[in-house]
């Protein structure tokens, strides 16, 4: 687990009253560059020993053994070894320079804000152990998004949408940031904010890697540094930058304080799945709010009866079954698997007879398949964006016909479309004091779950990272059975 600026979470540290002092702070953030350093020389480790075996592999003396398919084949092994090698390399990298902004920001820090956290802690504590004997009341004005949240993987855009000549703009968690890809071609995420007049940075152009500001023409690289100042004398000036991965043609941020996680979750669908389309869409809607419905089923009978569900029977029973992970599960009786990956993700895949019509009980009875990635970023308390990816395991030729995206982007707007005059009616009353959660039934256990995670984060002291509250997700009086 990685130290956070100005909380100094760790598994030596004393909690209570008692507060860090400074030389403690530099000394628990000498542990964690020393252990960056470790596995950073084991990341280099590991791509050395991947070089050496396609040494191996291209001597002489085993091409005169082997096949050329073979040969081929191990090749292709290797490649891939490889490129995962680089990939950890980048990550460990984003983690070292965080760390090392970090400590740059160490100086700003004073005992008596450490100690006013602890104290508001205790008083949290207290408030969460009372809130959560009496069940979920989730009411009243939007909150702000709790730090805790903040310390995850967030994937904020599709690689595909970032090119070498614009950068893109994004926000999230309330602040303005722009992507863009540097010198190297990799991906760099800053502040949208020109540091000599605030100027939106992603106005502007991407320079021959470097990102000009529209107004005066200033340029930043990725690590936030500014490079150019023209029509007048240098001086040295940067603006925040964010660790910025990509994986999986996705591109991954890391908004929060504590050290990035060393690995990053794989979204790929299968790999009998066809990509068909990849979708952005801004809704005027609350972040939890919509997680919760995209974590709901039940709903779809009664909802999208001009769309996806058009026909669909009603049971007489639905529930979300989790028979190994409380995270992950089934539909009873559709043949929907559906999964919630923290902090923002939900993946489901829906059996089809054919396109827009169920079959069977379960995922594994049915011929065709339906893969979907939702991403909902939240970009304010009263905006989300929402990244959408779409995969078919049948029929692969549908990506070639012409404006088939122009489709795939209404059918979403319009499935949208439908959740979203309920999901704002119901922000509307949840802000004069309605409880969103008021009496969950069987079929709400995902969604549940789902809030619960978002209340430990606003509850839970920062020690307790995502594991803890994985061990708070057991059933009690407020989570149905």
């Amino acid at each position: 687990m990685g130290l956070e600026i100005g909380d100094f979470s760790h598994a030596d540290a004393e909690r209570g009253s008692r507060v860090i002092d400074v030389n403690q702070a530099w000394e628990l953030l000498r542990h964690d560059v020393e252990f960056l350093d470790l596995r950073a020389r084991q990341d280099v480790l590991a791509i050395k020993d991947a070089h050496d075996k396609v040494v191996e592999v291209l001597n002489p003396l085993a091409r005169e053994t082997k096949s050329i398919n073979t040969l081929k084949r191990e090749l292709a092994n290797l490649q891939e070894d490889l490129q995962r090698a680089h990939a950890q390399v980048h990550i460990s990298e984003a983690r070292v320079n965080h760390t090392i902004s970090k400590l740059a920001e160490m100086e700003t820090m004073v005992n008596d804000e450490l100690l006013q956290k602890d104290e508001e802690a205790v008083t949290v504590r207290k408030n969460a152990t009372s809130s959560k004997s009496k069940g979920l009341n989730i009411a009243g004005p939007v909150k702000r998004y709790p730090a805790e949240m903040k310390n995850y993987w967030y994937p904020v855009a599709f690689s595909a949408c970032l090119d070498s000549e614009k950068p893109l703009a994004i926000e999230i968690f309330e602040k303005n940031w722009v992507l863009f890809r540097g010198k190297d071609g990799r991906a760099g995420c800053i502040h949208d904010a020109c540091a000599h007049r605030a100027c939106p940075l992603s106005l502007g152009k991407v320079n021959d890697g470097c990102l000009q500001c529209p107004y005066h023409g200033w340029e930043y690289a990725t690590s936030g540094s500014c490079e150019k100042m023209p029509s007048t004398r240098f001086v040295p000036t940067k603006v925040k930058s964010m660790p910025c991965i990509e994986k999986d043609g996705l591109v991954w941020i890391w908004p929060g304080s504590a050290t990035p996680e060393s690995d990053i979750p794989s979204l790929l669908p299968p790999d009998n799945f066809t990509l068909h389309a990849e979708i952005i869409l801004d809704l005027e809607v609350e972040h939890g709010l919509l997680m919760e419905n995209l974590l709901d089923l039940a709903h779809a009978p009664f909802t999208h009866t001009t769309t996806f569900a058009k026909g669909w029977s009603v049971p007489s029973s639905v529930k979300f079954q989790t028979p190994v992970e409380t995270l992950r599960g089934y539909w009873d009786p559709y043949p929907i698997d559906m999964e919630f990956r923290r902090p923002c993700m939900v993946l489901s895949t829906i059996g089809l007879a054919k396109p827009g019509k169920l079959e069977g009980s379960d995922t594994q009875s049915c011929k065709n398949h339906l893969h979907q990635l939702h991403v909902c970023i939240p970009s304010t308390r009263g905006k989300t964006r929402l990244l959408y990816r779409m995969s078919l395991d049948f029929a692969p030729w549908l990506k070639y016909v012409p404006f088939i995206q122009t489709l795939w982007v209404h059918l979403a707007r319009k499935v949208l479309d439908e959740d979203l005059r309920l999901v704002e009616g119901q922000q509307e009353r949840m802000v004069r004091g309605a409880n969103v959660w008021n009496l969950p039934v069987p079929y709400d256990k995902l969604g549940v779950r789902y809030r619960k995670w978002r209340v430990s984060c606003e509850h839970d002291h920062a020690d307790h990272h995502q594991h803890q509250a994985e061990e708070d997700f057991t059933p009690s009086s407020s989570e149905p059975s």
